[in-house]
């Protein structure tokens, strides 16, 4: 609990109607998207500039409360949640897009800008912003940068990561610096943009952020292709890199997430097949053409049963809308949905799959599968319930069977989710204790009483690794 002291600190900052306490406020606010997560704030603060942050961050250093700061909190690592109580700082009123560089293709806008207005805003005027996390139409840009999300295009077209030249950010101690700018080379120093973007809120809080715009593509084609062999489709998807196309969006689906989707989104599909892939493709009208065409063929050779191409637009949308709502439907199934993310080379996809197919069997768990197979990032998803512990026992040493068989094909832990609570126990799986060590040199120069999302990103212990051997 806050002590009087401070909450007339932080009120004479944002105003008594921007911190709230009461029950309601608090337990909003002890939880995100990440199942069976769960920890009170002990206040909830609501800023409207940098300034203000900036002020709110000098009462917290003084008095030494810890902060969480959150978007929509639509994240799946448990980053959000105020496992140290403190305050959880919210940065929806800080919502507006500052400016729209239409003479360097750059917009300036603010952490609590929703992800889907903004794209929506920016292509209105004839541009182009790819980032296309599936949670967009929930969750905020600032959300998007400290996660390092991904999305649906980022085989193409990149991730987050790949689209902020520039921030501005306020340090636990309340000092405000910007990084980077409206430039497309900058090599003063440290890129400390880069650093910050996936931080997960643990170094500094984001209050400004500068973006990249591309023109948009001319054209767009969209097909399914339907395998009753999943190892076929998932062959598929390196042959086509090995052929030299990227497709702007090349998604997987196996047969379970295939029968829960159509179901949820009436679409018809043949509930026949092992796996189902989502290609699409955008560019010059030749160019996509004759991609597609290449794509139909190296399909047809791994014995596709069936392709589809989109007629229209409207059927082309309906068709990644389903693709966006798979956590959605699979969620339907049982009490408890745990969506997890596992990212290897794309020219392992097939033997990533096959390990994912084993794991499940041998804990005798469902799991079922979809993702951006065409950059590596698979989803495995156990649907189960939280209330059987022993079953919860079971997922839990699945996942990170499935952990340790990406990281053995050359992946790692999280492609786009992050580390936040639930994978820092296999941080150092990736990056050694070395690597652990310097991360958590980076966290003291930056947070050296530990205020920014503590219990995040380190665990206390790093978890036993079992390297699994096939002979």
């Amino acid at each position: 609990m806050l002590s009087d002291n401070v909450k007339r600190e932080l009120q004479a900052v944002v105003g008594e109607k921007w911190l709230k306490d009461d029950p309601e406020s608090l337990v909003t606010h002890s939880y995100d998207g990440t199942p069976m997560l769960q920890s009170m704030p002990d206040a909830v603060i609501y800023p409207e500039s940098t300034a203000q942050v900036s002020e709110i961050m000098k009462v917290l250093h003084r008095h030494k409360v810890p902060l969480v700061s959150r978007g929509s909190g639509t994240n799946l690592c448990g980053g959000t949640v105020p496992v140290q109580g403190g305050v959880v700082m919210v940065m929806h009123r800080m919502n507006r897009i500052v400016e729209i560089d239409m003479q360097n293709l750059m917009a300036t806008v603010q952490p609590g800008l929703n992800t889907k207005e903004f794209i929506t805003h920016v292509e209105g005027l004839g541009l182009f912003y790819p980032p296309d996390p599936s949670s967009m139409s929930i969750s905020t840009i600032g959300g998007n940068i400290a996660e390092g999300s991904g999305g649906l295009r980022g085989l193409k077209y990149g991730t987050t990561k790949d689209y902020v030249l520039g921030l501005e950010a306020v340090l636990a101690d309340g000092q405000i610096i910007r990084t980077g700018g409206k430039l497309m080379k900058d090599v003063a120093g440290y890129d400390l943009t880069k650093l910050l973007v996936g931080s997960e809120g643990t170094l500094a809080v984001i209050t400004e952020a500068i973006l990249k715009l591309v023109p948009p593509p001319k054209y767009k084609k969209t097909m399914l292709a339907m395998f009753k062999d999943i190892y076929g489709a998932a062959r598929t998807v390196s042959s086509i890199i090995e052929n030299q196309i990227i497709p702007a969006t090349l998604e997987f689906l196996d047969r379970p997430t295939i029968r829960v989707v159509d179901d949820f989104a009436k679409l018809g599909l043949p509930l026949d097949m092992e796996a189902i892939l989502l290609i699409e493709q955008d560019g010059d009208e030749e160019a996509v053409e004759r991609d597609i065409a290449r794509i139909a063929e190296i399909c047809q050779s791994e014995n596709a049963d069936r392709i589809q191409v989109a007629e229209t637009e409207e059927e082309a949308l309906k068709l990644l809308t389903a693709r966006r709502s798979a956590f959605t439907a699979l969620a339907r199934l049982r009490p408890t949905t745990i969506l997890e993310d596992a990212t290897v080379p794309r020219s392992k996809i097939a033997d990533m799959v096959l390990e994912i197919n084993r794991i499940a069997e041998k804990h005798k768990v469902t799991i079922c599968t979809f993702g951006h197979a065409g950059d590596g990032n698979l989803h495995p998803t156990a649907t189960t319930d939280a209330r059987d512990q022993e079953e919860i026992h079971r997922v839990e040493a699945a996942f990170a069977d499935i952990f340790e068989a990406a990281i053995r094909l050359g992946g790692t832990i999280t492609g786009e989710h992050g580390v936040g609570m639930v994978k820092a126990p296999f941080l150092e799986w990736k990056i050694g204790p070395a690597g652990v060590e310097v991360m958590k040199g980076i966290k003291q120069a930056f947070d050296p009483h530990n205020l920014l999302n503590p219990g995040k990103m380190f665990a206390k212990a790093a978890r036993k690794r079992v390297v699994i051997d096939h002979g």
